[in-house]
């Protein structure tokens, strides 16, 4: 056994107690808002999600609808069919919140852990990178039609190949289904 500490985990070693990538990752796209669920941000701040809510109802002041709002139902559903790791609100009674950065800064806040401290400068810095690399999007966008508006059309398949890319991943309704079709099927 040498007398060298063992290596701590990358988190760990930058000063951050979770990967920046699991932050991104659990922030989500509901109703025109990168969100981030009552069950992902009380994980990330290391308390159980009842204490966090508990924590926002005896706070709801501090909390208007550009910080926090409930789902609906059907949004639940949608949530649960699209993110594995939040399959356990399947069977959840209640309606999960979804906080705004701003909620998740308050929520931190009130929470008022060195943990949620720490682990809030990060879902700030993932809410940042995420608006950055959309408004790059935004101007890879425009360049393109301005290119396009150059030159004549037979640029006019390079440019459809490109706009095919920076397309969003299809949904899960729109694939089409793989294998065998009987004829009932169709």
């Amino acid at each position: 056994m040498s007398g060298r500490p063992a290596a701590a985990p990358a988190a760990e070693s930058s000063g951050s107690l979770v990967p920046s990538e699991a932050v991104e990752r659990r922030i989500l796209a509901i109703r025109s808002c990168r969100v981030l669920l009552d069950a992902d941000l009380a994980e990330l701040y290391g308390v159980p999600t009842k204490r966090l809510n508990q924590q926002v109802n005896r706070n709801r002041d501090r909390f208007p609808e550009d910080f926090l709002f409930q789902l609906t139902q059907e949004e639940k559903e949608q949530v649960v069919a699209n993110c594995d790791h939040l399959r356990n609100l399947k069977f959840s009674p209640t309606l999960p919140w979804a906080f705004t950065e701003h909620g998740a800064i308050m929520a931190a806040n009130l929470l008022k852990s060195p943990r949620a401290v720490r682990v809030s400068i990060q879902v700030v810095r993932a809410f940042v990178r995420l608006r950055e690399m959309l408004i790059s999007h935004r101007d890879l966008a425009r360049k393109l039609e301005e290119l396009e508006s150059k030159y004549d059309t037979q640029f006019s398949t390079v440019f459809d190949a490109i706009r095919a890319l920076m397309a969003p991943p299809p949904t899960a309704a729109s694939r089409q289904r793989i294998g065998f079709r009987g004829s009932s099927d169709e």
